[in-house]
């Protein structure tokens, strides 16, 4: 395993710009991925190697709440694939018309063609009832979390692995499923594997399903509504 205290670095902390550019185009390059997975099995050290930059992630008052559950098991992805199909029939009742058309021929989930599942979860209780920083913001568990799926993410777009984020699941279900014990919470389910191409573009933006906001639509200074710097 590569850790990060390991890797070369230039004197000072400072990045050279192709580093820099590097990180900018797994940035702007990252897709939710579900579909053109290949059956190439993902090596443990590869695997070890996201994990790590995972856990590499900020976390309020380094509590370091998620934890990953590593799926393979045909059989377990066969569950949770029916798990996807029940919460995904409902949520097409929810639209009617083109939209509802559209919304049926959306790919979803690549839950049985995806090499690896990870479930990654917060563990609400980790660090004790006085985490620090958590006391006016109960959520920053969560938040840390996140942190912590964005990391992976990152990695797995350099190492050219595809991730895809399946949401339409039962979570409460899938805890039973997995056997994740009630107190923790479920935070994500991901589809990880290497990818014949990754798309130019979001699947949805490309299906019409929604189009990118304009960055500058969502900037404020100072305060809400005031759109531009020095005013």
């Amino acid at each position: 395993m590569i850790l990060p205290n390991s890797m070369p670095v230039e004197s000072n902390g400072k990045f050279s710009e192709q580093e820099r550019a590097a990180i900018y185009r797994a940035i702007f390059e990252r897709r939710d991925v579900r579909q053109n997975f290949l059956p190439t099995p993902i090596p443990e050290h590869v695997l070890a190697r996201l994990l790590t930059a995972a856990h590499h992630a900020g976390s309020v008052g380094f509590m370091q709440p998620w934890d990953f559950v590593v799926i393979r098991q045909a059989e377990t992805k066969h569950a949770v694939k029916a798990l996807f199909q029940g919460a995904n029939a409902e949520a097409a009742t929810r639209y009617r018309g083109a939209r509802a058309t559209l919304y049926r021929r959306l790919k979803l989930e690549a839950i049985e063609e995806a090499p690896i599942a990870l479930c990654v979860t917060c563990s609400r209780q980790r660090g004790g009832p006085h985490v620090l920083g958590r006391a006016t913001v109960p959520d920053t568990d969560v938040y840390s979390t996140c942190c912590a799926i964005q990391n992976l993410w990152l990695a797995a777009r350099a190492e050219g692995i595809g991730v895809g984020w399946v949401s339409i699941l039962d979570y409460a279900a899938l805890k039973r499923v997995l056997g994740i014990p009630r107190s923790v919470k479920v935070v994500a389910y991901l589809c990880l594997g290497y990818v014949s191409d990754f798309s130019p573009s979001p699947d949805l933006e490309r299906a019409g399903w929604r189009a990118r906001l304009p960055v500058e639509h969502l900037v404020h200074y100072e305060r809400w509504g005031r759109r531009q710097n020095g005013e």
